[in-house]
């Protein structure tokens, strides 16, 4: 009996015997990870990210807007921790609009795909383009299932109604990228349409860039409506 447990013990992996590789190979997922479960409950794993985002907030490489920010790179890397994806991915797609945090249109199908919910996903174009009839819908497959699944179909003729294709400034200079870029504009519409309704997570409670921008417009114009409004009821 005392040999068995001798030879058993013999064959447990011993990392004073191993090779450096070896012993890598072990290395775990969560060993690897910068920090796992909740930093706000884990003493240990809050310091170790602010760490990470003093060092960070010291580097050049990093968007400039978080370059001597530690406490806004802790943020940017919390976030990251949580949709287990890299700090600097958060950092170079997230964006501050009106006081909102907010995603880049083009990080919204990154998401979608590093989700691992859905294959084969694509931007599926429909309508003429240069019409109102132009749209685009988001598709993918999904990976538990092969089911296929359909985003909802945004058009320009949809965006002129929603008040998302002209923007001009107080001055009249059209400030919107939809006349510009439609083909793109369509596309992060569409993504987002579709990240919201079938992988909500992805986004973690986030609006994309373009729709905070096309939403303060929004309020801007009625508020400047409503001032105007005001004042000729003043000078009556």
């Amino acid at each position: 009996m005392e040999n068995k447990e001798m030879t058993v013990q013999n064959q447990l992996p011993n990392e004073e015997n191993m090779s450096l590789s070896e012993q890598n190979q072990m290395t775990t997922a969560s060993d690897m990870a910068l920090v796992s479960g909740n930093v706000w409950q884990d003493k240990k794993a809050f310091n170790q990210l602010l760490r990470a985002s003093q060092m960070l907030s010291q580097s050049t490489l990093v968007p400039q807007i978080y370059q001597g920010k530690p406490q806004d790179c802790f943020i940017a890397a919390e976030l990251a921790s949580r949709m287990n994806t890299s700090p600097i991915f958060v950092m170079q797609n997230l964006y501050v609009v009106k006081g909102r945090p907010s995603w880049s249109g083009q990080a919204c199908k990154a998401m979608i795909d590093n989700s691992g919910k859905f294959i084969k996903t694509d931007y599926v174009y429909t309508g003429k383009e240069g019409t109102d009839s132009w749209g685009c819908y988001f598709t993918a497959i999904k990976a538990i299932d092969g089911e296929v699944v359909n985003g909802t179909e945004i058009t320009i003729k949809m965006a002129k109604y929603e008040g998302w294709y002209h923007k001009p400034d107080k001055y009249g200079k059209e400030t919107s990228k939809w006349p510009t870029m439609p083909k793109q504009m369509l596309a992060y519409r569409a993504a987002a349409f579709f990240a919201r309704m079938y992988c909500p997570e992805c986004l973690m409670g986030l609006q994309i860039y373009e729709e905070v921008e096309d939403i303060s417009s929004n309020r801007n114009s009625a508020t400047e409506l409503t001032n105007a409004l005001n004042e000729v009821v003043e000078n009556a």
